[in-house]
């Protein structure tokens, strides 16, 4: 039997390749980083993730915080796709050139830290060993949409460059806890600023082959699970399917994080339905659901309601006219009916499963596919995604987070939750440290 990892799948941990390694192997690159002289200040040029920011609102802030904001290589503006990528890779090559970025002058794996008020979460960025599924090295917990995927696979070709960290969440690794910890305690950091959400962010490099190695060693035979990125990390394995073996596609940029020592937050993704405006869906939904008018118009009251239905069973929260509706109490019935009976009962109790499979399919008809890709947007704040339900005269749905252990117990099994089911952070930031293929 293998070294059973942090989060065993059905065959107890991760097997091993046909080079007989197995686990996690997290190699040191020359990080690509803002030279601070160049720019207002790193914090103006960094960004959520691709897939965090709110277009085109928070795209067009970001765009104007700085010049030179990374958003405008991980979400570059253009006519077409081909456009944008071309763009991203003019931009990068550009701004090297003139030297608003530079390349670390030795290979490192990085210490990134993020406090967020009281919270604190501290772990190691490296570019990562891609595997394959069956390895059972690193376990996703969501499907994939093809359009994404190819989206972030034909920017990477283009900019030649891992541009933002995936969220790795891995368990008791001791040796490389210690180094993190000794690392943030004694060392003067590279970098340190504070992003305009109020998280401080700090950042170390490590260049002693023998840290790297006491990392190298104690991650070998571990598993972990991919807390956030499950599109890049799709991308990556493409990417390296594309490529001959012993190329830098073999790895991908990543950060990891010991969550007994750092536990992530789990918060939930709500959806935006521009096109259905709400008085429809409330009554399409009345059959199926009970249906209630919160009183007030407060979000964090609205929450707290949602939060205590969602002890009893699958709730939401229905927002877009200036108030908030709770949808609870579905029909034993229908749920029995719709929701696929071939699944794990954890899957089937998700709310997620429950929308998509009941709600968006069924009463709402509004597929969550590749074919239909501008009908949902998907949204981390609950504010931002009523404010852009009430601009366009649609349909918010608030969601309340996934028990992390849920996800962990899905994981396990090989079972797929339905996609942006869940939101684990804090994220890395994106701007902080890119790693350029060329750079090695």
């Amino acid at each position: 039997m293998s070294t059973p990892g942090p989060y065993p799948g059905p065959d107890s941990g991760p097997h091993p390749g046909p080079d007989g390694e197995q686990g996690l192997r997290l190699i040191p690159f020359r990080g690509l980083r803002y030279v601070a002289e160049r720019v207002g200040s790193l914090a103006a040029v960094t960004s959520p993730p691709y897939d965090v920011v709110v277009r085109p609102d928070g795209q067009r802030h970001l765009e104007t915080a700085d010049p030179y904001n990374v958003v405008r290589l991980i979400l570059p503006d253009a006519e077409s796709p081909a456009a944008r990528h071309r763009k991203a890779a003019r931009t990068l090559a550009a701004w090297r050139d003139a030297g608003v970025l530079a390349a670390d002058p030795r290979p490192a794996l990085y210490v990134y830290e993020q406090r967020d008020g009281d919270h604190l979460q501290r772990g190691v960025i490296g570019a990562l060993r891609i595997t394959p599924p069956e390895r059972g090295v690193v376990l996703p917990h969501e499907d994939v949409m093809p359009g994404p995927v190819a989206d972030r696979a034909a920017l990477m070709r283009a900019t030649h460059a891992n541009l933002e960290p995936l969220l790795l969440a891995y368990r008791d690794g001791d040796a490389t806890a210690a180094l993190v910890e000794r690392t943030a305690g004694t060392r003067e950091p590279l970098l340190a600023t504070t992003t305009e959400d109020g998280v401080r962010h700090r950042l170390w490099s490590l260049t002693d082959p023998a840290e790297v190695d006491a990392i190298r060693a104690d991650l070998a035979g571990r598993q972990a699970l991919i807390a956030d990125g499950h599109h890049r990390w799709a991308t990556y394995r493409r990417l390296r399917a594309a490529h001959p073996p012993g190329t830098a596609w073999d790895y991908g940029l990543v950060l990891l994080v010991d969550t007994a020592r750092h536990p992530l937050r789990v918060r939930a993704i709500h959806r935006v339905l521009e096109r259905l405006p709400l008085d429809r869906a409330l009554d399409a939904a009345r059959p199926y659901f009970r249906v209630r008018a919160l009183p007030g118009h407060s979000l964090g009251e609205a929450l707290g309601a949602l939060a205590d239905a969602a002890r009893d069973g699958n709730a939401f929260v229905l927002a877009g006219d200036g108030g908030f509706h709770l949808l609870d109490r579905a029909d034993p019935g229908v749920l029995d009916r719709l929701v696929p009976a071939d699944r794990p009962p954890q899957w089937r109790r998700l709310d997620a499963a429950v929308l998509h499979t009941v709600l968006l399919d069924h009463v709402w008809r509004i597929p969550d596919s590749p074919g239909s890709p501008d009908e949902i947007r998907y949204i981390h704040a609950a504010d931002a995604a009523v404010e852009q339900a009430e601009r366009h005269a649609g349909t918010a749905v608030l969601m309340h987070p996934v028990r992390e252990h849920v996800v962990l117990e899905l994981a396990q099994q090989g079972v797929m939750m339905p996609r942006k089911s869940t939101s684990f952070g804090p994220k890395p930031a994106s701007g902080l440290v890119m790693r350029c293929l060329d750079l090695g």
